[in-house]
Formats: C-alpha cells, sequence, structure tokens
C-alpha cells in the first residue's frame, strides 16, 4: 500500500488535502503521473495543510451559509456572453469558469463544482448544477447572450 497526499479531488477517494492509502499500482500508474497525487512524507505536512487553508477559503463554511447561497443562485439566472454566430451557434463553448465568473459575487462558488450536463454550445436557457456543500447543491438557471 502506497501513502499518497491528494493534490486534486478524485472521486470516491477524497479531495485535495487528503492522506490516503492506495495500492501501488494505481498510486504509480494513474495518481502520480496525471500528478492527482504526490507521495507522502514528513516534509510534506506543510504541503497539506496549505492546501486544506486553500480549500476552506474556497469552501462555503456552513450548511445554513450553503442553504442562503442555494437561494440566491435558484432565485435568480446568470447570464453568460459568448461570442456567437448568425445562427446562434457559438465559437468555442460555455465553461464552468464562465458560469462561475458569472456568478461572481453572489456566492462562492468554485469552477470544479459546477456540473453541465451536456456541452452548451448554442444561445438559450440551460440549468447546470453547482455543488455547494457535501450534500447540497443547487440547480442554477444559464441564460447564454450573444456578446456584442
Amino acid at each position: 500500500m502506497a501513502k499518497l497526499i491528494l493534490t486534486h479531488e478524485v472521486s470516491g477517494l477524497g479531495i485535495a488535502g487528503d492522506v490516503v492509502d492506495v495500492k501501488d499500482g494505481y498510486a504509480r500508474n494513474y495518481l502520480v503521473p496525471r500528478k492527482l497525487a504526490t507521495p507522502w512524507s514528513a516534509g510534506a505536512e506543510k504541503q497539506i495543510e496549505t492546501l486544506r487553508k486553500s480549500r476552506r477559503d474556497k469552501e462555503i463554511a456552513s450548511v445554513e451559509e450553503a442553504q442562503a447561497a442555494r437561494d440566491s443562485l435558484q432565485a435568480n439566472s446568470v447570464t453568460v456572453e459568448a461570442k456567437a454566430g448568425e445562427s446562434g451557434r457559438l465559437f468555442g463553448a460555455v465553461t464552468p469558469a464562465d458560469i462561475a465568473a458569472a456568478i461572481g459575487d453572489r456566492a462562492k462558488v468554485d469552477k470544479r463544482r459546477i456540473h453541465i450536463a451536456q456541452p452548451i454550445k448554442a444561445l438559450g436557457t440551460y440549468t447546470v448544477q453547482v455543488s455547494l456543500h457535501d450534500d447540497l447543491s443547487a440547480a442554477v438557471e444559464v441564460n447564454v447572450v450573444a456578446a456584442k
């Protein structure tokens, strides 16, 4: 078994800053080469604390705050401007980073917690899921309009 520090969220394993024990092959062939984790060492405790601090700064602290943010996000739609052709197709796609920037100061939302079911490649109204807390998410209406 290999002891690792996760540097990114890994589905089914943990989030950044967690110390996990995984099989040697999984660590050697998947997690470490993709920079999802680093080998644990005594000197890595400082790195773990830095990751946890940055995660705490980005996350919503309590369930009450998350519920207030959910109510705010669901009550008001988010407008994203994107370059589009005359037929309404976008040049590119709307990304979670674009949506997080449009949400702005209404709620602390990390772009990695925005889940888009299908790529947004045309003008219109879409619904995306935003994970606000462990078991709390919001359905946010996103209006994609042509940039001027």
